[in-house]
């Protein structure tokens, strides 16, 4: 199979990112997509307080990173229903719809870090490290499960 360099894709066709926000009492963990919305990598985590410093550290990632849709893991309990923590990710959502221009799109978080903690540990990283890393990989595992659903692709 051979590969035309002169190829452009169509004029509607755009690259672009998806950013998502693991919603923690004490920290946010951020995850950025690939352009292709094919990989899901971790980037960093943010104090949830100030709202207002978490708000001018998104803006400086999205920025650097833009985005067309931020995407925030809503949590569930595990008989599907939505509780307490559901409602501070919603309150949380309220007040970021007014601090960004870039659609907002939640997405199920149950386990991302149960699952995050134990890839860490697997990977034999020390317990403050994996403090530091831990939010970020819960986003990627997030993001991740979101663009393989296949639903990355329709936004």
């Amino acid at each position: 199979m051979s590969v035309d360099p002169d190829y452009r894709f169509p004029a509607a066709f755009h690259f672009m990112r998806i950013l998502a926000l693991d919603h923690g009492s004490k920290r946010i963990g951020v995850a950025v997509s690939d352009e292709l919305k094919l990989i899901a990598q971790p980037l960093e985590f943010i104090p949830t307080e100030p709202f207002e410093g978490f708000v001018a550290r998104l803006q400086q990632v999205l920025a650097d990173k833009p985005c067309e849709l931020l995407l925030v893991g809503l949590p569930r309990n595990m008989d599907g229903t939505y509780g307490p923590a559901a409602d501070k990710v919603r309150e949380f959502i309220d007040r970021l719809k007014d601090a960004v221009a870039v659609p907002i799109r939640t997405w199920d978080e149950r386990l991302t870090s149960a699952q995050a903690n134990r890839v860490l540990l697997q990977g034999n990283v020390r317990r403050q490290e994996r403090k530091q890393k831990v939010d970020a990989i819960a986003a990627a595992i997030l993001l991740q499960s979101f663009l393989d659903s296949g639903a990355g692709g329709q936004t």
